[in-house]
């Protein structure tokens, strides 16, 4: 249980590999009353023209990784920090400055909903939470992390977004075990069971949660 200004909520940590059907999970909770808090979404919108990531962005990584519009170019980002050449720094420094600015939105999106009064269960989807969850400055009451085997992923990655296998599979390495993400997880969801099953069970969660507040 958590309080802000003497405001109780329960806060969840919401996790899992892509292609693990995490953004499916995170959807059935939304429509059982949980608050989403999606950092993809936070992440995308400090990349956006006039956020106060650019300017630290483009000092780090230089002009080049700007659009047109003076929003980040995502794929000439990437390839200052991930492609050949790229200093084994660039991805310390990436996160550097968009974590703490991502934890914020995050903070800010809180104290909106804890706010308004009412009940509320808020859902923190934090994607590669296995590698921040000693830095996060968040404490959860639960950490559901979605599940699904590599061989799995890897194929829906091709059927859905068009990639190669070998892409796939690079895709899927890149955002690290689940394992990492396990160790710190109260609650398992799998992902490759019957979607009716799936969601019967995430309703029961999202249910035992409000139940708490």
């Amino acid at each position: 249980m958590q309080t802000i200004e003497g405001k109780r909520f329960v806060r969840i940590a919401l996790t899992g590999g892509i292609a693990a059907g995490k953004s499916t999970v995170a959807a059935r909770m939304a429509q059982d009353g949980a608050d989403v808090i999606d950092y993809d979404f936070l992440a995308h919108i400090l990349q956006e023209p006039c956020s106060p990531a650019i300017n630290p962005l483009v000092e780090a990584f230089g002009p080049g990784i700007l659009n047109d519009q003076g929003g980040v170019d995502r794929r000439a980002l990437a390839k200052r920090v991930f492609g050949d050449g790229a200093p084994q720094s660039a991805v310390a420094t990436l996160n550097g400055i968009m974590h703490p600015q991502v934890y914020e939105l995050a903070r800010n999106r809180e104290h909106v909903l804890v706010g308004d009064g009412c009940s509320h269960v808020i859902v923190h989807d934090v994607p590669l939470l296995g590698e921040v969850m000693e830095t996060i400055p968040f404490a959860f009451d639960a950490v559901a992390c979605v599940v699904a085997p590599e061989e799995v992923r890897v194929r829906r990655l091709v059927e859905t977004r068009g990639m190669s296998e070998a892409q796939a599979r690079i895709r899927v390495r890149e955002q690290g075990s689940d394992a990492s993400r396990l160790r710190y997880a109260t609650v398992v969801i799998d992902a490759t069971q019957p979607l009716e099953q799936m969601f019967d069970y995430v309703d029961n969660l999202v249910e035992e949660w409000f139940d708490e507040e």
